[in-house]
């Protein structure tokens, strides 16, 4: 009897010796390197990360938008010249109007008004100058349907520099925009939402459908962009009004501008894994928007992103849309050829490295997994 509480004892002695040493090992105070270690793990480096992220895309897409829109300052305006520019008049009013928009009118000579109204028509100038004998003043032929800021600032220029100059000056507007867009913002608007919804769309995909295989997930990238392109057009011509589209053109526009954003974020999701919206927030948004000429025309953009915007998806959009609505039969390879780029570059990356996208699901029968 007394061997066996001997023995308990002893055991319990043990036990508290142990227990004491593991107290000891645990119990010292944390040291830097292990509260570094025990943050890393949290979930709270992460979501540190994108507070501070968030902070500074909230700055970078105000400054971007406040950069180029808030106080558009014409450059190098290309005009075409009919008749003689070079009388006294004429060259006065055009000094003038350099004076007044602080930037030079890049004129372009032609022989008849037929042809610059071609040139009009090919968007290859945004206005027309036509002199007539000397003493009769000079015509301004603005084109809101080219560039609705453009138009504006020349319009108010124009009689202003004439009465300052003594030139009489007749101004109108030979390309109007559609009564349901005065400020020519529907078109900038309906391919902003097509940029947006093409990369949330692909976005939630990743999430809500994280298994699907690496041709599956383009096959839905292209079921979203048409259905929701369709709803796009729909929306803003036949329940809205607000624009006269050429239907089928105007929903392919936003379905391929649709697709390629998609496919834009995929790419990067691609390389990139849970970061893939930095860079596709920062291309599509950040630069690709504000620089696209839709809300303001390129040539009263800086010049470097005036340049830009035509090489990203969102001005390729804008600029196919635009020819579509308003110059239907002068439509130009260019912004097609950009979308296409993005969307088989962004495609062929997914498909090359599809073993690296985080998505898809495990192929093998079910008795080889277990």
């Amino acid at each position: 009897m007394s061997d066996t509480h001997d023995a308990a004892d002893a055991e319990e002695v043990q036990g508290s010796q142990e227990a004491q040493g593991s107290h000891g090992a645990h119990g010292r105070p944390p040291t830097r390197a292990d509260r570094w270690a025990t943050f890393k793990e949290s979930p709270f480096l992460p979501a540190s990360v994108l507070v501070l992220i968030l902070a500074v895309a909230a700055a970078l897409f105000a400054g971007s938008y406040t950069y180029t829109m808030a106080n558009p300052t014409p450059r190098h305006i290309p005009t075409a010249v009919v008749g003689a520019t070079d009388t006294a008049e004429g060259r006065r009013f055009v000094a003038g109007m350099e004076r007044a928009l602080n930037a030079s009118l890049e004129l372009r000579r032609y022989r008849t008004g037929a042809e610059a109204r071609r040139a009009v028509e090919e968007q290859e100038v945004f206005a027309v100058l036509t002199a007539g004998p000397a003493g009769t003043g000079v015509r301004l032929d603005v084109v809101g349907a080219a560039g609705a800021s453009v138009a504006q600032v020349l319009a108010e220029a124009g009689p202003a520099v004439g009465r300052a100059t003594g030139v009489r000056v007749a101004v109108r507007d030979v390309e109007p925009l559609q009564k349901g867009d005065p400020r020519g913002l529907a078109l900038f608007y309906i391919s902003l939402a097509a940029v947006i919804i093409g990369f949330v769309g692909a976005i939630q995909l990743s999430v809500h459908a994280r298994a699907l295989d690496p041709a599956e997930r383009i096959a839905f990238t292209v079921a979203y962009a048409l259905l929701g392109s369709f709803a796009i057009a729909a929306t803003v011509d036949w329940l809205l009004g607000a624009l006269d589209l050429p239907f089928v053109e105007s929903w392919l526009i936003l379905a391929l501008t649709m697709f390629t954003s998609g496919m834009v974020f995929t790419m990067f999701n691609t390389l990139m894994g849970r970061w893939a919206m930095l860079p596709t927030w920062g291309l599509m948004v950040l630069l690709g928007n504000p620089s696209s000429g839709g809300a303001v025309s390129w040539p009263l953009l800086p010049s470097v992103l005036g340049h830009i915007g035509r090489w990203l998806p969102p001005g390729a959009s804008v600029n196919a849309q635009h020819t579509a609505v308003y110059f239907g039969g002068h439509q130009h390879v260019f912004p097609f050829a950009v979308l296409g780029a993005w969307a088989l570059v962004s495609g062929g990356v997914f498909w090359f490295w599809r073993h690296r996208h985080p998505g898809g699901r495990d192929r093998a029968p079910a008795h080889a997994a277990a």
